[in-house]
């Protein structure tokens, strides 16, 4: 497992870190988003990015808006994408309602390769 977003407390959108895939490339890999800190009435979108050479970028994957805090998975299928060699996270907050007008979420994300099973008859 690979971290792409270490623990990470966010009041603003923002963008991390670029990471080299290396043994990775060209593989069906598994994004691991968790939400540890959200607060009420706002939500945090999560997108990964990949780069051949890390200055041009194309969004690869997305979660769906997450309002609560919790653990989940997407997968990210690079085999069609052998020259995609970084990727980067990108999030966005958003608030709504009375309270507090800045968001504040605690949130990481990890990349893995996925595991394929077989099923027997």
């Amino acid at each position: 497992m690979q971290v792409l977003l270490p623990e990470n407390v966010a009041r603003h959108n923002g963008t991390g870190a670029e990471i080299a895939l290396e043994s990775a490339c060209g593989k069906l890999l598994l994004l691991t988003l968790d939400v540890t800190r959200i607060v009420e009435q706002e939500s945090l979108e999560v997108s990964v990015w990949g780069s051949p050479n890390k200055s041009s970028w194309e969004m690869l994957g997305i979660f769906p808006k997450k309002d609560y805090c919790g653990t989940y998975t997407l997968p990210l299928d690079l085999t069609e994408h052998l020259e995609i060699g970084f990727l980067r996270a990108e999030w966005k907050l958003s608030r709504w309602g009375a309270g507090e007008p800045m968001p504040l979420v605690e949130f990481s994300l990890a990349i893995d390769e996925a595991k394929l099973h077989a099923v027997g008859a």
